[in-house]
């Protein structure tokens, strides 16, 4: 492969520390290869260097007392997002070629749409995660590329079946290098899932991608969304519930050592109950059968913005009243991303789609059948033919 290579504090390398973005695991060192990386290496990727993320790779921004603020290439008082923010913020300044990030809510592809590059949630066992990790759907490995192509490269190195996750499957993807285009391809969007807010910039952006990829032939139609809400909800509180224990004997047993957002983090999770955790369960079997599946029945991929809006600060964001459309919301609300580790299965390729006023990238996910890895390829690598990025200085960070 040959390619630079950045590894985010989360994945795992022999003899070599790994912290979560935590003063509690800096002499935690690994044991063993994470089957991806180890893979990685195999095929000739040169490791170089670890990328940062937020304490127990749990925000939607990058920053922590293990390793300071991570801040956007594009604007430094801009977040790269989270939790595979360092991994994001390499690849948009050029520091690296490739990368590899993890997603359970959107951990790539929030950062992936910040700082204006690719970032992949293969389906559930597509790429090997040993441990518990295993066992939740939610859970995903993934690649964070310049390109679409790069992405699909390493996809194609890091799935296969692993002795020690018997959740991989057993296939071997192999995403074409030369791939047809998105002619006759029906393609249903979104904008808001419903009840996002979205900023005007986003929107437009959003509207023009899909025009590219109706010139380019797809059949390309908006779809009403009304189901979205409390699933959403459900599938943030099923992963608090998940991530309650963890984060709140931390929080009680090492005080001085987690950064100043993780008991609020804590106290948040802790109000996840059992119930939720059912409740979630429920809603998403109800969804897919109502909606979800006869979409996928209807259309081969949904497209919806990657995050509302970009503005999202480089620190302080607990203190700063974040406001879209003249309405209060969080970092939480303005990522589009978590329904989508609700239904794991389903391949999710974020890609850029342009840029605001202001100067910041936005973007859209891509999302497909059950286990249909490619068609999502065929449409990022049409919109990349489209409308290119990161391919002039005038299209890169300038910081």
């Amino acid at each position: 492969m040959g390619s630079h290579w950045a590894l985010k504090d989360a994945e795992k390398l022999p003899g070599k520390t790994c912290t979560w973005g935590s003063l509690l695991n800096q002499e935690h060192i690994s044991t063993y290869t994470t089957p991806h990386v180890d893979r990685l290496l195999s095929a000739g990727a040169i490791l170089f260097a670890r990328t940062t993320c937020p304490e127990f790779c749990w925000l939607f921004t990058t920053h922590s007392r293990m390793w300071g603020i991570t801040r956007n290439p594009w604007r430094l008082d801009i977040t790269p997002g989270g939790s595979s923010g360092g991994s994001a913020a390499a690849l948009a300044a050029g520091a690296t070629t490739i990368a590899t990030g993890s997603d359970s809510t959107g951990s790539i592809r929030q950062p992936a749409a910040q700082c204006g590059v690719v970032g992949y949630q293969a389906p559930y066992g597509r790429i090997p995660m040993p441990g518990k990790n295993s066992f939740s759907t939610f859970s995903h490995c993934g690649p964070m590329s310049r390109t679409v192509e790069d992405a699909a490269l390493m996809t194609n190195i890091m799935s296969g079946p692993h002795p020690l996750d018997h959740n991989s499957l057993m296939e071997t993807i192999t995403v074409p290098q030369n791939l047809p285009g998105v002619n006759n391809l029906r393609i249903a969007f979104s904008i808001d899932l419903g009840f996002h807010e979205v900023v005007n910039d986003v929107r437009r952006e959003t509207l023009i991608a899909l025009k590219a990829l109706s010139d380019a032939g797809a059949l390309v139609e908006e779809l009403p969304v009304n189901w979205a809400t409390e699933a959403i909800r459900l599938a943030h509180l099923r992963e608090e519930f998940l991530f309650a224990p963890e984060v709140s004997n931390a929080v009680h047993e090492f005080p001085d050592l987690v950064s100043d957002y993780t008991p609020e983090l804590a106290q948040t999770a802790l109000s996840a109950t059992a119930d939720d955790f059912r409740s979630a369960q429920r809603v998403a079997g109800q969804v897919w059968k109502e909606h979800l599946g006869p979409l996928f029945d209807a259309f081969d991929v949904l497209i919806t913005p990657t995050v509302s809006s970009p503005e999202i600060p480089a620190e302080n964001w607990q203190k700063t009243k974040l406001m879209i459309n003249g309405k209060s919301v969080t970092d939480t609300d303005m990522a589009m991303t978590g329904l989508w580790n609700m239904f794991g299965h389903c391949p999710v390729l974020a890609v850029p789609s342009g840029m605001t006023d202001q100067g910041l990238p936005t973007g859209i996910q891509i999302i497909g059948r059950p286990y249909d890895d490619v068609t999502v390829f065929r449409v990022g690598t049409s919109l990349e033919h489209a409308r290119p990025w990161l391919d002039t200085t005038d299209r890169r960070p300038s910081t």
